[in-house]
């Protein structure tokens, strides 16, 4: 950009000069600045088509889970964007602060045009930027605040829970399955709750405990949290956190693991069974061809396995003879419609009707879930 932006100041300097200059004829010169003109035109259009995107993220892109999968998304869109112009730019590893809108300001000082905020905690900072940027487009993952050029983005990662949940249930000898979550806020709770909902279609005799760890990243408290769950007498570890620990942890007690993110087996290979995961690259690229061709607008994104943003990791050979069976059964249900995840009867923890036989949850209801489903040994803090 820099090189280019040089280019032109020369161009437009030596037009400047060919306009004074008093050495060549009238029709010289006018030829020569017409060339610069049209040189120039030619640049200023090269500048246009040169989109720079950035993505900032709440862990290293090396975590193996949450940001790796994000990061998977930025590399798919950079290899599949090259004739479109479009050049990547990233930062790690950036807490959930007002740090944030200082790695934006760097980011649109460096040329973004576009930026993926890659974490909940990100939401207020991104929406101060938009405001002071509007010219920006931002794109917020797993948030819920919109405006007219800031938009969310999400997966209904519940419906792999689901599935997930099948394959522990089957799996489990003593009926506790672990769950080790980062924070209480709906996204998290979702998850718990398609996860149990899931065991329990296959097994109606497991319980789903949950330890809080108050952290998206930080493989050591995620694994002191699944060891306490081992402890209690879980032998199925799954989790809402960014790293390996909670399955590391399982391993090394001889107990079995369900992943999230992505693809986890080389990380864990004698607990791990498979893993809900997210596909973030085409919906990376879809939006910044948007962006280029001038048909992005705002909007609330929630896709599914229909649109294959999210879906289950395949299975691993620890996973329990007729898991895949049964698997294949429930997602092509959920795919045609005739499986909804949080259809009724529902109860929560304390035996009250939450969804009526015949009644589903709808989307506002699950995007503000506060409450978990019977069967879930846990507290909301």
């Amino acid at each position: 950009m820099k090189k280019i932006l040089s280019i032109i100041l020369v161009l437009a300097l030596s037009l400047s000069v060919l306009s004074g200059c008093g050495k060549t004829t009238s029709d010289d010169a006018y030829s020569n600045k017409e060339e610069v003109k049209d040189t120039l035109a030619e640049v200023k259009e090269e500048v246009k088509e040169d989109l720079v995107v950035g993505f900032i993220y709440i862990g290293p892109v090396g975590d193996g889970g949450y940001t790796f999968a994000h990061d998977q998304g930025r590399l798919y869109l950079e290899e599949n964007s090259k004739e479109l112009g479009v050049k990547t730019l990233y930062k790690e590893s950036v807490p959930e602060s007002q740090e944030v809108e200082s790695e934006i300001r760097n980011m649109i000082d460096s040329g973004a045009e576009v930026i993926f905020a890659t974490s909940f905690g990100y939401m207020p900072f991104v929406e101060n930027m938009s405001k002071e940027y509007p010219d920006v487009k931002f794109l917020h993952c797993s948030g819920y605040t919109q405006n007219e050029n800031m938009t969310n983005y999400f997966g209904r990662m519940y419906e792999a829970r689901y599935l997930s949940g099948i394959v522990a249930a089957m799996k489990t000898k003593s009926n506790v399955l672990g769950y080790v979550g980062a924070f209480p806020i709906p996204e998290v709770i979702r998850g718990i709750n398609a996860f149990t909902l899931g065991a329990q279609s296959v097994n109606a005799d497991v319980t789903v405990k949950v330890r809080w760890t108050s952290t998206w990243y930080d493989p050591a408290t995620e694994k002191e949290a699944a060891n306490s769950l081992l402890d209690e007498g879980a032998d199925i570890i799954a989790q809402h956190q960014d790293t390996a620990g909670p399955q590391q942890a399982a391993e090394e007690k001889g107990a079995f693991s369900i992943g999230y993110n992505s693809d986890m087996k080389d990380l864990a290979p004698k607990a791990y069974m498979t893993a809900p995961v997210w596909n973030w690259g085409p919906y990376y690229l879809e939006q910044v061809k948007a962006v280029i061709d001038g048909t992005w607008k705002s909007e609330s994104y929630w896709g599914g396995m229909n649109e294959d943003v999210v879906k289950l990791a395949p299975l691993t050979d620890l996973a329990p003879e007729g898991a895949q069976e049964a698997i294949d059964e429930a997602a092509n249900k959920i795919m045609d419609g005739t499986l909804n995840v949080f259809a009724g009867p529902i109860k929560d923890q304390d035996g009250n009707v939450k969804v009526e036989a015949g009644s589903v949850l709808t989307d506002s209801e699950m995007l503000s879930m506060k409450w978990f489903v019977e069967g879930v040994e846990g507290k909301l803090e």
